[in-house]
């Protein structure tokens, strides 16, 4: 046999060993996209799955690759990219490409025997594997590891809570592009959308309440950022990871709603490059480039470049949008058992012709009115700047006793600006057009967060089982100091419209509106947690935590003509919030669960006289099954859960805080009830699926129902096909999506109640590959160009019919 690092070519033994399993492929296969599905495992396998998935033959040393492991790799990917992925980090490398196959060598020495078994350090294991949950080019609508739950790595059907994943590939292929794009696609996520993106007045609610814990890289924001985070691009996202009901153990508060956590891309082992060009309906233009890979040659030190281009305008007249987005993250070995992640982002959303609601809903004599889907409720002049600045650094130390520490800390300057204005204001006479005025503000926020974030996770034996454990330790310190404004209405400035059937946004002019004070707020959170996960037998798991925090929100508002300055401090120390789960494995797929968790949450919200709400309080159970199929490729989960919450926020129907803000009430007893099933990943090869059914009921402590605009029940289905043997690759795709009526009583002169009935939305996707690194893709959306109202209360029609094609380079 050849020795490692000869030149020579290979040995009959070599040849026997590499080329058996793929001798009889077809050369030709060899040059084309192929999908993969191979397991992180010992060397020698996985490159025997390799060649036969990709139909090439292989001509290696057994004793070179004798030892080593590879990576996991899934996805539709050239060959020669999947091998490069597989290869990544085990000491082999491509020597050459011949016709039908590829020559590998070693280029480092195999591990010692009796060592862990790979030559990947665990941190680097983790980072490129599957094993972080990563779903970049896995083609995959699912993802096999979420720790977003319980700070412990767990598959979702380990986690006893309702998990969702959007990926990357559903990204791609439904074109979502924003946080609330994703919502809508999300198993019981609803986008109560009254208004343009960014604005306040387009939550985004979980099992009948707005969702206000926001997460990046499982690292909470204070504050409330929904506002903010409605219009995160997703270009510096690899996924989504969405955890219905309460999750106060992991981010110090817990509302019954949901938590969101974007996880953002990492620098990969292996080079890879893509470029994303699209154009659709209405000057809708886009162009997207991300490249990454090893900066050296040892592959130590790796980075990643991200950066998307927008401008668009829409089906709603005057509304133009801008965005831009850049980050760029290095990654460095420091050691074989050290990894440094050092990363920083730029967003910007600027958009003009803004509006926060849609125009009236009634004329002043009690009837409906019927807009077209185009008129705009906003001015000429109203416009709204939402910028954010993020960086962080990340150290993550592995221990040999296979223990992981790490360290992170992150600042984010958040920069928003809205001059806001829409003609929601009265109601028009019909003959006439006239009664209808704008209400118009100014609202300028400038939020800087830092968070230092500690976090150590393991394993370790007792009575003769292997437990999993995780601590850790967060401080998490926002601060703001914005001028403030007058609200609404403003002396001297006459907000009338003329005849509103001919408007055009040109009059009134904005209302002269210099700053008539200043507000600022200080909040501080600190917080520690433990999360363990005890195996009392081969089948049953035991999930415990708790998380202490201690928390403050200090504000000061002072008026420029008088000089004085209000205060308010509002402190919550010691506050512990429990988790409990157990998970029973019924058999190799099918599991059950059980979890229970108190709620608190020091709220943002305020009342008609600018007072902030008293805590959330309150407590949630679960119920639930859950399947896992094909190597955790396809997931199915079913459940059932209750809530019960004091001091719930409740939005008042057109009530506003002094600021300007919606105005809210506390309500106690309330009761959120429903169940929950999803089917989400692989159905077959090439096949896959992601669909969902949510019903839910929440109602006050004398029964009414609560947040009526908000459907009770809703469907969601989006399946995508890998056409075989059509040319380089053709993929198929649809979703529809359902909700049934919702509604806001007492509205309009008559106080009627305005009704959305149940509706369904279509749309269809294709993608062909012109070539093996060419793709073109086409998204038609509303394909049956269904009319309804996103809410209750205003008219904010959903989006017309609209198309959207792009082409995608790969490398």
């Amino acid at each position: 046999m050849e020795q490692a690092g000869t030149a020579r070519g290979p040995s009959a033994a070599l040849l026997l060993t590499g080329a058996l399993a793929v001798l009889a492929a077809p050369q030709a296969r060899a040059q084309q996209p192929a999908q993969f599905e191979i397991a992180a495992q010992p060397l020698a396998v996985a490159l025997g799955a390799f060649g036969r998935q990709a139909g090439a033959q292989l001509l290696f040393d057994e004793v070179e690759v004798a030892g080593r492991r590879g990576q996991a790799v899934q996805g539709l990917l050239l060959p020669r990219e999947a091998l490069a992925r597989l290869l990544a980090g085990s000491g082999m490398a491509i020597a050459s490409e011949r016709a039908g196959g590829f020559v590998l060598k070693a280029v480092a020495p195999p591990p010692a025997e009796g060592a862990s078994g790979a030559v990947l350090a665990p941190v680097t294991v983790k980072a490129q594997a599957l094993a972080d949950g990563t779903t970049e080019r896995s083609g995959s609508y699912t993802t096999r590891s979420t720790a977003t739950a319980t700070g412990l790595p767990l598959s979702i059907r380990e986690t006893p809570q309702s998990v969702s994943v959007i990926t990357r590939q559903r990204m791609e292929d439904q074109g979502l592009t924003q946080l609330t794009d994703v919502a809508a696609q999300t198993a019981g996520l609803v986008v109560a959308q009254g208004g343009n993106v960014g604005s306040d007045s387009s939550p985004i609610y979980s099992r009948g309440f707005a969702v206000d814990n926001y997460m990046v890289d499982g690292i909470k924001m204070l504050e409330s950022y929904s506002s903010i985070f409605q219009s995160q691009d997703m270009a510096l996202y690899d996924r989504v990871e969405i955890v219905r009901g309460a999750t106060g153990l992991m981010n110090g508060s817990g509302t019954a709603s949901a938590a969101i956590n974007m996880v953002r891309k990492k620098p990969t082992r292996a080079f890879q490059a893509s470029a994303r060009v699209e154009a659709g309906s209405w000057d809708h233009y886009r162009a997207d480039l991300d490249v990454g890979g090893p900066l050296n040659a040892a592959g130590s030190l790796r980075g990643r470049l991200v950066a998307a281009k927008q401008d668009a305008k829409s089906y709603i007249d005057r509304l133009q949008e801008d965005r831009t987005v850049l980050y760029g993250v290095l990654e460095a070995d420091l050691a074989p058992h050290t990894l440094l992640r050092a990363g920083l982002s730029e967003q910007r959303h600027d958009s003009t012709g803004h509006a926060r609601g849609g125009l009236p809903a009634y004329y002043s004599d009690g009837t409906r009115t019927h807009w077209a889907r185009s008129d705009s409720a906003a001015p000429g002049w109203s416009y709204s700047k939402r910028h954010s600045t993020s960086g962080f650094v990340a150290l993550d130390r592995a221990f040999d006793n296979g223990w992981e520490l790490q360290a992170t800390a992150m600042r984010t300057v958040t920069f928003s600006d809205e001059l806001v204005g829409y003609a929601s204001a009265g109601n028009p006479v019909r003959e006439t057009g006239a009664g209808v005025g704008i209400w118009a503000t100014h609202w300028e926020y400038k939020p800087r967060q830092n968070v230092l974030a500690l976090q150590a996770k393991g394993s370790f034996g007792l009575f003769g089982r292997e437990h999993d454990l995780v601590v850790g330790a967060t401080h998490a310190r926002t601060q703001r100091h914005s001028p403030s404004y007058t609200n609404w209405t403003h002396a001297g400035w006459s907000n009338a419209i003329d005849n509103i059937y001919t408007w055009d946004g040109s009059s009134p002019a904005a209302p002269p509106n210099p700053a008539v004070g200043t507000n600022a707020m200080d909040e501080r959170s600190n917080s520690a947690f433990a999360s363990v996960r005890l195996r009392a037998t081969d089948a049953l798991s035991l999930i415990a935590g708790a998380r202490v925090t201690d928390w403050r929100r200090g504000t000061a508002s002072t008026s420029n003509r008088t000089g004085v300055t209000t205060t308010t401090l509002l402190r919550e120390t010691g506050e512990v919030i429990p988790y409990a789960g157990v998970v029973f494995d019924i058999d190799a797929h099918w599991s059950a669960y059980a979890s229970y968790t108190t709620i608190f949450q020091a709220q943002s919200q305020k009342t008609v006289d600018g007072r902030y709400l008293d805590p959330l309080m309150g407590n949630s159970r679960e119920l639930g099954i859950k399947g896992a199929f094909f190597d955790d490729r396809l997931n199915v989960s079913a459940a059932v859960y209750e809530t019960q919450e004091d001091n719930k926020a409740i939005a008042i129907t057109d009530s506003f805080a002094p600021d300007g803000s919606q105005a809210y009430e506390a309500t106690s007893g309330t009761k959120s009830r429903g169940f929950e099933l999803e089917l989400a990943g692989q159905l077959a090869r090439g096949w896959e699926v992601s669909t969902s059914f949510a019903r839910n009921q929440t109602r006050d402590r004398l029964g009414a129902p609560l947040n009526t605009n908000v459907p009770q029940s809703v469907a969601k289905l989006y399946t995508s096909y890998r056409l075989p043997g059509v040319g380089n690759g053709l993929v198929v795709g649809g979703g529809l999506r359902w909700q049934n009526q919702i509604y806001t009583d007492n509205l309009g002169p008559a106080r009627t109640r305005f009704v959305q009935g149940a509706y369904a939305v279509v749309d269809l996707m294709a993608r062909y590959a012109v070539t093996p690194k060419l793709q073109v893709s086409v998204n038609l959306q509303n394909l049956f160009d269904k009319w309804y109202y996103m809410s209750t209360g205003n008219s904010y029609y959903g989006a017309p019919r609209s198309v959207r094609v792009a082409l995608d380079l790969r490398y």
